[in-house]
């Protein structure tokens, strides 16, 4: 995770962008114990066991409202990053985030994601001018923690699409996730459009539904 600081990196390199190095993008010292990224952000390495310690801890404390609680907590650090990647970008490519080719952008704002061990991801956007896309991710931090415990658990990745999303397209969206590592799959889907959407989404879930059934339903405008 990280949070802004003040960086010096880029002012030395003020128009290169093929940063995409570990050695280029991360900055330790050694000396004030801290890691900083090219973008100003200051890294806190954590375990995998940090991880699971988080969720199995919330889980004993409130129950299943562990879930909102993690997806509340990755949606205010969506609507925070959202304020902090629109800084970032437009100070290194001098243009403004809503005149930028939109792959473009969601694959700068993901690729810092990566570099920090929160897995690859695919953007699903065939669907978007019917108000919903597909995401997906492949060796998320909390599913490959957990492992195979036969229900979602990436409320977190969830909370953060959601965050993000809504903060850039200035318009209230929500996710859930489909499809999960931790019940078996290979990878994690996620569905991210409006409440009703997700609401019926939900319903289609309990109901024994796959990430599949849901896609067909939703395309045939269910």
């Amino acid at each position: 995770m990280t949070t802004a600081i003040d960086s010096s990196i880029p002012l030395k390199y003020p128009t290169k962008h093929n940063h995409y190095g570990f050695r280029d993008f991360f900055q330790f010292d050694s000396t004030q114990g801290t890691i900083q990224d090219w973008n100003g952000g200051h890294n806190i390495l954590t375990t995998e066991d940090f991880i699971i310690g988080l969720v199995e801890g919330l889980e004993e404390e409130v129950g299943d409202a562990s879930a909102v609680t993690m997806y509340t907590i990755g949606c205010e650090w969506g609507k925070a990053d959202a304020f902090f990647f629109e800084k970032w970008f437009e100070r290194e490519f001098d243009r403004n985030v809503r005149q930028t080719n939109l792959l473009f952008l969601l694959e700068t704002w993901w690729w810092p994601f990566t570099s920090q061990g929160w897995g690859r991801w695919e953007v699903d956007m065939g669907d978007r001018k019917q108000g919903f896309m597909f995401i997906n991710i492949f060796d998320s931090a909390v599913a490959r923690g957990l492992g195979d415990v036969g229900k979602p658990v990436c409320f977190l990745y969830a909370g953060l699409f959601a965050g993000f999303f809504t903060e850039l397209v200035k318009k209230q969206l929500s996710c859930i996730e489909i499809q999960c590592y931790s019940m078996g799959e290979t990878y994690c889907k996620f569905l991210l459009g409006s409440q009703d959407r997700i609401d019926a989404a939900a319903f289609w879930l309990n109901e024994g539904a796959t990430a599949r059934d849901i896609e067909k339903r939703l395309r045939a405008g269910e």
